[in-house]
C-alpha cells in the first residue's frame, strides 16, 4: 500500500517559484500570531506578483480574467509579524480554464535568524480563467500558460 502523502514534510525546495512576503504589525491577531485572513491574503499576493513579474496582465483591459473559485489553508504552526516569510508556490493541476496551486509558507531561510524548514501552512488555491464580458469559463491565454507550465510538479494523490 503506498504511504499517504504528509503535506507537513513539505519543504521549500518542493516549490518552484519563491515570493518574499512581508507582513505588517496589524496582521497579528489577539492571540499574537497572522490571523488566518492573512494567510489567504499573502497568497493571492504571492500568484498575482508572480504573474505581473513576468506577463503582461491587466485585469481593467483584458479580454480574460483568472478568478478565484476555490480556496483553502491547512495550519501547521504558527508564524507572527514581525518574521521574514516566504510563500512557495507550484501548479499541482494545470486544466484548460483552470489552474490548481498549492502554496507553502515557510520562514525565509535568507532573511530568518535561525533556520526553520518546516512548513507553517499549506494553501489550495484554484483560478477559473473567465472571458471579462461573458464571465463564462474561457481557456487560458498562452502567455499565461506558458508562465504555469514553469512551476508545474507532479503531487501524489493521497490515498485512502
Amino acid at each position: 500500500m503506498p504511504r499517504t502523502p504528509d503535506p507537513r514534510e513539505l519543504t521549500l525546495a518542493d516549490f518552484p517559484v519563491h515570493r518574499t512576503v512581508t507582513t505588517r504589525w496589524s496582521d497579528n491577531d489577539m492571540y499574537g500570531h497572522l490571523n488566518n485572513a492573512v494567510y489567504y491574503e499573502l497568497f493571492d499576493s504571492a500568484i498575482n506578483g508572480w504573474q505581473a513579474e513576468h506577463v503582461t496582465i491587466d485585469p481593467m483591459t483584458d479580454a480574460t480574467q483568472g478568478v478565484v473559485a476555490e480556496s483553502s489553508c491547512a495550519f501547521y504552526a504558527e508564524v507572527a509579524f514581525p518574521a521574514p516569510l516566504v510563500v512557495g508556490i507550484r501548479v499541482a493541476r494545470l486544466g484548460t480554464s483552470s489552474v490548481t496551486y498549492q502554496l507553502g509558507l515557510f520562514l525565509d531561510p535568507d532573511r530568518g535568524a535561525a533556520p526553520d524548514p518546516a512548513i507553517k501552512a499549506l494553501g489550495h488555491w484554484v483560478h477559473v480563467e473567465i472571458d471579462a464580458a461573458t464571465r463564462r469559463p474561457t481557456p487560458i491565454p498562452d502567455h499565461l500558460r506558458a508562465l504555469m507550465e514553469t512551476a508545474v510538479v507532479e503531487v501524489p494523490e493521497a490515498s485512502a
